[in-house]
């Protein structure tokens, strides 16, 4: 009897330590990372393409796994047609011709791979590099609060006039239905286009809540990796591997639930337009938005940023670490249960928003770890942010900080192919008020 008493307690106090381990951060009872990732994405040898997809797909069209394909220019699934792809079937995008595949607007794509059957979209070049390709677009008909609708036409160098009308985003069906993306890669996407900069690896606009996006990784991207303007969207388990530019980006009205996700940055890998992994923007342009809609809302559960630096404080002094969370003027931010870990520093507010109670309590940030960061939570352009971390750092919050090495504060970060970011909280001394001065 006394051997059971005690093995119950070991099993409960097993319980509770997993628990204590994944309470910020990812979370999952296991590595939800585990079989349909790929952090090497190089030394993957796909098939030679034995289907090409060229042009308008008008029809419901379906991709089978005992194919490999390429996509070759700008493929746009139109019509109110569906693209079906079945679990582990790979799509490679030619180099040379500015591939991009466009879900337009009352058409759908049925991405659905699973943990040991992913669907894989790459670039066909032998040796890949960021940027290869355009990367996936989805336009729907949900609000964004621009005047009028969106286009994308100048994503695309040399349009086709007759795909004008398949480009347009935007309208007034918030729970409209793009289709799934589950279990899904896309690797070496953002293509630069002259004059419209780069391409992402998935951009959704206007896209719509009944729309399902879970398990995608983006790795490798030039551009942002997930871009939402507009539109109603929830994201799950979400990652973003070493991206030149921003991890995930929103803007024009989106109102966006991410969940359980994850972005990894290297200080090596970097845009010259700055590299967040969160960026929460309302507009671009004053003048272009309709200040009687909806203005952007990010809430963000269970997010781990972290940069991957094994010399932070040397790549900080040579300037290669940025923020992990840039907050522009209109936007609201509710993150919570989140790691943000070395960073320089972990939070910049556009110098156009007033600190005052109003604009504080549109932007959250509740039980958060802080880790190694060169900073918390400033303003851009100002040093003094005495008031900011008096604000975020009460107790009422359930914010914590530390200064913890990366191999301390993660359950294996080394393992390069099966790599685990679920937070070692067992292993770490937090404080519960942060240290206003910078390192």
């Amino acid at each position: 009897m006394k051997n059971i008493k005690k093995l119950t307690w070991i099993v409960l106090l097993v319980c509770v330590n997993l628990f204590a381990q994944q309470e910020k951060g990812i979370v999952g009872t296991s590595n939800w990372l585990d079989n349909w990732t790929e952090f090497k994405p190089n030394q993957q040898n796909y098939r030679e393409p034995t289907q090409i997809i060229s042009g308008n797909i008008t029809k419901d069209t379906k991709l089978y796994k005992r194919d490999t394909y390429l996509l070759v220019g700008s493929v746009f699934v139109t019509n109110g047609a569906t693209l079906f792809i079945e679990p582990g079937t790979v799509i490679l995008a030619d180099y040379t011709s500015k591939t991009s595949l466009t879900i337009s607007k009352g058409a759908k794509i049925m991405a659905e791979g699973s943990e040991t059957d992913p669907i894989v979209f790459s670039s066909n070049r032998s040796v890949k590099h960021a940027g290869d390709w355009g990367g996936i677009v989805l336009l729907g008909d949900a609000p964004l609060n621009k005047f009028g609708n969106g286009s994308v036409a100048n994503l695309h160098s040399q349009l086709d006039p007759s795909n004008y009308m398949n480009v347009n985003y935007g309208g007034n069906d918030a729970v409209s239905n793009s289709g799934v993306l589950k279990y899904v890669r896309i690797e070496y996407a953002g293509k630069r286009i002259r004059g419209a900069g780069y391409l992402n690896g998935l951009l959704l606009a206007g896209v719509g809540s009944k729309t399902v996006f879970e398990n995608i990784m983006v790795s490798y991207c030039a551009g942002d990796a997930y871009e939402v303007w507009g539109g109603d969207v929830t994201i799950n388990k979400a990652i973003s591997y070493r991206t030149s530019s921003n991890d995930f980006k929103f803007n024009y009205g989106a109102q966006c639930l991410l969940n359980n996700s994850l972005a990894i940055r290297s200080p090596y890998i970097s845009s010259s337009e700055g590299s967040r992994c969160v960026k929460v923007l309302s507009y671009d342009k004053k003048e272009e938005v309709d200040f009687s809609k909806k203005g952007t809302l990010l809430v963000a559960k269970n997010l781990t940023m972290l940069n991957d630096s094994e010399t932070l404080k040397e790549d900080i002094e040579k300037g290669l670490v940025n923020e992990a969370v840039y907050i522009g003027e209109g936007a609201s931010l509710d993150m919570n249960k989140s790691v943000i870990s070395g960073f320089n520093p972990a939070v910049i507010l556009d110098d156009r928003i007033s600190i005052n109670q109003a604009n504080l309590e549109k932007i959250k940030f509740t039980d958060m770890y802080f880790n190694n960061c060169n900073g918390n939570i400033y303003v851009n352009n100002n040093s003094n942010n005495d008031d900011l971390e008096n604000w975020y750092g009460n107790a009422a919050f359930f914010n914590v900080y530390s200064k913890s090495p990366n191999g301390e504060t993660f359950i294996d970060i080394t393992n390069q192919r099966r790599p685990d970011y679920r937070l070692r909280i067992n292993k770490i001394i937090a404080i519960n008020k942060p240290d206003i001065n910078k390192d």
